[in-house]
């Protein structure tokens, strides 16, 4: 990691407390983009400094309500500018920015928030996937059927949503994984026990 690089995660690190989406998030994400990335031909001049500010504002819409991908794309930005970061590259990585959510409605314009897209998604997935949503259902002091809840209504749809090859390899494998907790999760709440128990 170069010496701007090591400054922008060093910046970013302080804006995030624990939890759900918290900095371990983007560093996972970030890992998940240099991989995509490299099979992909990304820029990772745009791709990495997305991935590192992508989330920075979490703590600040929870505060207010204001999207974190629009107040994100400010503040990365703004840091960005600070810094003499190429111009050509702040519009590319605030686009990622802008269209990384889920449900932001912004389509990926380029191959770098494509990209962002996919890595974002994918630690939604898997066993990281699981761990998140029940601690962000603890978190906002509901229970199991909501963290279920939730499986159903996003995290099961994941998989269709990539937009890179490299990506859709890895969301099979996830896309399993969570299937596979659900099922074994649906048998003990209620109480199936197998045969040769």
């Amino acid at each position: 990691m170069d010496e701007e690089t090591t400054a922008m995660l060093d910046y970013v690190r302080t804006a995030f407390p624990s939890g759900a989406h918290g900095f371990d998030h983007t560093e996972r994400v970030v890992r998940l983009c240099e991989h995509l990335g490299a099979h992909e031909g990304a820029d990772m001049r745009i791709l990495i400094p997305a991935a590192l500010f992508h989330d920075i504002a979490r703590p600040y819409e929870e505060e207010t309500g204001v999207p974190h991908e629009e107040e994100g794309a400010r503040m990365a930005e703004s840091y960005l500018r600070s810094i003499r970061y190429p111009k050509d590259r702040i519009a590319a990585i605030t686009h990622a920015i802008r269209a990384h959510r889920y449900s932001s409605g912004i389509a990926p314009e380029t191959l770098e928030a494509r990209i962002l897209s996919d890595a974002d998604n994918l630690d939604a997935m898997g066993a990281v996937g699981i761990a998140r949503t029940f601690m962000q259902s603890g978190e906002q002091g509901r229970g199991i059927a909501d963290a279920t809840g939730h499986f159903h209504e996003k995290l099961l749809n994941l998989r269709d949503l990539m937009y890179t090859e490299s990506a859709r390899s890895l969301a099979e494998k996830r896309h399993a994984f969570l299937l596979a907790f659900l099922e074994a999760l649906d048998d003990e709440m209620d109480a199936r026990i197998p045969p040769d128990s």
